[in-house]
């Protein structure tokens, strides 16, 4: 039970947290600002997508953007609703309507919350770099032609996959230029990403929006702005679905749990790579973000994820601690109830700016170049990874990046294992004449196993053991085997067979104390223990076949 409110403690806010808090809050403040600017359409934009409409993905920014940012394991994380929940939820909301959206976030919280009581965070530090670098690219990508139908000034196309928008958006540009909206976007860009090479303190995201808004309205320009908002965030309520229909809700609430954790956690390690001597608390982070899936479907929110974008453009413009997204919660809220008729105004290609130099900076070049030299599967994984977070989802991105990381890795471990044919003399004790030395080499071979013998390398070292030939006893020395499963060890096995077949004696030494399991359960070297012919060490087991040879005549007695 100690151990239980030991592991909650750790989940919750720290004396650190307040700390680090007062330390900049200018910086903060301004950078939550200028995520706030930029999280309010996104916000409007992804609660309509969902199906549950602007005032949900309001809530969702305001009152999950502010439950992870005290809680979350991040103190630079921004949370809220994003495109890729938005895929998830959109055929729940067609099966089930709002109460089983919002059922499916309180659910998909608790899961999470258990995860982090579980401390699975940990195992997110297994992800390859390949994989979070690929994935950083991918997203930048889809960041970038998500802002194309904006920054062209054209309605967006209806579709799900953002290339074909973004080419569909390029043919109503040329069909209706709009030149206005290009040179906005274009100018916010490269103010951003100029102005933070020369003066990195100064949040020119927020200068270049507010001249552009300022731009547009005095020069009376035809440029889309956001519209019209809703008047304040909707008032608490819970509304979820009846009990009798859970069980039908289990498997979307697990996906939606999944793609939380993992695009949370994905993003945290992004922003701890965009800034210097920050690292996240990965339990903790599946905390904050349980927590606030399940508060935010009591206010009619959706569920929430860390956001690689806002999260991006909230280390870009300065933050140094959680009070910039707690301020970006806080901001949206207040500005919701008190300017939305100034937001109003901000043109959609501004915005489309301010992401897309946010695209363009989140890609380290340096970290990737290195990366893509480094090796030759290293460079695969990255750049399989980055396609298919551009032709698929997040989820499956990541998941191909991991299983192929995880067979190269495979392949590598098992090219590392050898079978090496070792002098016996090395090996003999007491002294010995050059012509039984001779003797004995010419009848005994002794081979050692270096490294894992798993289901990877099994294969390989069957062919190479079965190649013995013109031997009459093999020694087979495997103190340097650092594992072996159940197909190693049957392999093992079946080479053992092999050669007693052939008339080939064989003798095991040096097995370890815990490979003794598998090899006995599968009765790999039950017969050979029977006869006397596994030993602690190899000297053991060469004069154990020295006397077995001369039982046989093969040898003369005079040896040993």
């Amino acid at each position: 039970m100690n151990q239980f409110f030991s592991s909650v403690r750790s989940l919750l806010p720290a004396r650190a947290d307040l700390v680090a808090m007062t330390r900049r809050p200018r910086r903060d403040l301004l950078a939550g600002l200028t995520v706030a600017i930029v999280a309010l359409p996104l916000a409007l934009g992804f609660g309509i997508s969902s199906g549950m409409g602007a005032e949900a993905g309001l809530a969702t920014a305001v009152v999950a953007g502010a439950l992870a940012a005290v809680f979350g394991g991040s103190g630079l994380q921004v949370s809220g609703p994003t495109g890729a929940m938005t895929v998830v939820l959109v055929p729940i909301m067609a099966q089930h309507g709002a109460p089983g959206v919002l059922t499916v976030g309180v659910l998909a919280g608790l899961m999470l919350i258990a995860l982090a009581l579980a401390k699975a965070g940990k195992y997110m530090a297994l992800v390859p770099a390949p994989v979070v670098e690929g994935f950083t690219i991918g997203i930048a990508c889809v960041i970038g032609l998500q802002q194309v139908p904006a920054a062209l000034g054209v309605p967006t196309p209806e579709g799900e996959k953002v290339v074909v928008v973004a080419w569909e958006a390029v043919r109503d540009f040329a069909a209706r230029p709009q030149w206005w909206a290009v040179g906005i976007a274009l100018a916010v860009a490269a103010i951003m990403i100029v102005g933070a090479r020369w003066w990195p303190t100064v949040p020119f995201s927020l200068l270049a929006v507010a001249a552009a808004t300022v731009a547009v309205a005095l020069a009376d320009l035809p440029v889309s702005t956001i519209g019209e908002l809703p008047a304040g965030l909707p008032a608490p309520s819970i509304g979820f679905i009846d009990p009798a229909a859970l069980s039908s809700l289990i498997a979307p609430a697990i996906a939606v749990a999944a793609l939380a954790g993992l695009e949370s956690l994905l993003s945290a390690a992004v922003a701890d790579g965009m800034s210097v001597n920050h690292k996240h608390d990965p339990d903790r982070e599946l905390f904050g973000q349980g927590l606030a899936n399940l508060v935010s479907p009591m206010f009619g929110g959706v569920p929430a994820t860390g956001a690689i974008a806002r999260t991006a453009v909230n280390v870009r413009s300065g933050a140094s601690s959680r009070l910039a997204s707690l301020a970006h919660a806080g901001i949206l809220a207040v500005i919701v109830y008190t300017a939305a008729g100034l937001v109003a105004k901000i043109p959609l290609a501004a915005l489309a700016g301010v992401l897309l130099a946010t695209a363009v900076r989140m890609v380290e070049v340096g970290s990737v170049k290195a990366m893509v030299r480094s090796t030759r599967g290293d460079a695969v994984v990255l750049v399989l990874t980055a396609i298919a977070t551009l032709a698929l989802d997040l989820v499956q991105a990541v998941i191909l990046g991991l299983l192929v990381a995880g067979a190269l890795a495979l392949r590598s471990i098992a090219r590392n294992v050898r079978l090496d044919a070792m002098p016996i003399h090395d090996d003999l004790t007491g002294d010995h004449t050059d012509q039984e030395l001779d003797l004995l080499a010419e009848h005994i071979v002794a081979y050692r196993l270096d490294g894992p013998l798993f289901f990877a390398a099994a294969h390989r070292f069957l062919l190479e053991l079965s190649e013995v030939a013109h031997v009459s006893v093999v020694i087979l020395r495997m103190s340097r085997v650092t594992t072996i499963d159940a197909s190693g060890a049957l392999v093992l096995g079946d080479a053992i067979a092999r050669l007693r077949h052939r008339g080939i004696t064989v003798y095991v030494s040096g097995i370890r104390n815990g490979h003794h399991k598998p090899l006995r359960a599968l009765g790999v070297i039950e017969r050979l223990a029977e006869e006397g012919r596994v030993f602690a060490t190899t000297p053991e087991a060469i004069a154990a076949a020295r006397d077995h040879l001369h039982h046989k005549g093969v040898i003369p007695a005079t040896t040993g």
